[in-house]
């Protein structure tokens, strides 16, 4: 991965112009777990991985047992060591709200739909949720908390102008407000609403989705855009729509989401736009981990691809791609 650029636009904290400097590095944790851990963390050899699980119709599929499953590491079959099914992880939540030009016609009321989203989701004392709005740098709006009142106040604040710095949205959120905490002990994520075109960043695509997953974030997408020209009543109940959307942006946040274990949607329409918001909180509440130590004990530092196949016909399940084997002598190591 590349270091972060000498200069990036900060991270704005609230009722301050204090432009937080983006190479400042994360605080040295108390904690041995693996600082260099990616998408999957590796602790004394054993590898967790959360995942979900959707059928033909994109329904979350719950009640299914580690004989339902294989997994794979790099190809070659792994044994099952644990199964649960976590349907009560705490959650942490970063919500990136796109406040440029672009999405200013189905600004407000995807603002209520993240409002509706949080008030279902959040529970107190055990999940907690942050904003960030972004247009041309992104600002930290509301820090971490877990009342909807306070979050519901500042997201019907943010105003519509400006360009778009997704990448460097996610890149700072990942890294300032998602880098503590094992995803054995919370569910990272990030929920963006955007229309994937971004204008403003100063780090890359790649950059930013090598951020998410170093600090095991699992990120979530909601589209802006609007419907194709060949949207019609059949192209509505499809059940991935985000086949048809033809905008490139749609195909960024399609990625993000992949690339990281997550759901991209594609609302046609604006109530489209809340079922949207359910069936991700649907998500987050059903699902399952796994652990498996790796037949391959070489911590040569590189990244290995983990595949779970599912025994039943016509499931898909949602997981991180997989991990970076990370050498015991650089675990305890501050990440750069």
């Amino acid at each position: 991965m590349k270091l972060l650029h000498p200069f990036l636009p900060g991270l704005l904290l609230l009722a301050t112009p204090t432009v937080l400097p983006a190479q400042a590095p994360p605080p040295q944790q108390p904690s041995p777990a693996p600082e260099e851990a990616p998408p999957i963390r590796v602790e004394v050899d054993l590898v967790n991985v959360v995942f979900s699980v959707t059928d033909r119709r994109n329904r979350q599929v719950p009640g299914l047992g580690p004989d339902d499953f294989q997994v794979y590491e790099d190809g070659v079959p792994q044994e099952i060591k644990h199964f649960t099914s976590e349907t009560n992880l705490p959650l942490r939540i970063g919500l990136l709200i796109d406040t440029s030009n672009s999405v200013r016609p189905r600004f407000q009321f995807e603002q209520e739909a993240a409002i509706d989203f949080l008030h279902t989701v959040l529970r107190p004392k055990s999940d907690q949720a942050f904003v960030i709005g972004f247009d041309t740098t992104p600002v930290l709006v509301q820090d971490f908390t877990d009342d909807p009142l306070d979050l519901a106040d500042t997201i019907r604040n943010l105003r519509a102008g400006g360009g778009t710095s997704l990448y460097d949205a996610i890149y700072l959120a990942c890294k300032m407000k998602l880098a503590e905490g094992s995803g054995s002990e919370f569910r990272k994520m990030l929920i963006v609403l955007s229309d994937g075109n971004d204008t403003a960043s100063v780090v890359s695509r790649e950059e930013a989705l090598e951020m998410a997953r170093r600090h095991e974030v699992t990120i979530f997408t909601v589209s802006t855009s609007a419907p194709p020209l060949k949207y019609s009543g059949e192209t509505r109940n499809l059940q991935n729509p985000c086949e048809v959307m033809g905008e490139a942006g749609d195909k960024v946040l399609e990625h993000f989401a992949e690339s990281t274990g997550g759901t991209s949607y594609c609302p046609f329409t604006t109530i489209d736009v809340g079922r949207s918001f359910e069936r991700i909180a649907n998500q987050l509440r059903t699902q399952y981990t796994l652990a498996y130590t790796p037949r391959n004990r070489n911590r040569d530092g590189r990244f290995r691809y983990i595949a779970i196949q599912s025994r039943r016909d016509g499931l898909r399940i949602h997981h991180r791609p997989g991990y970076y084997a990370t050498p015991l002598e650089e675990t305890n190591r501050e990440r750069p």
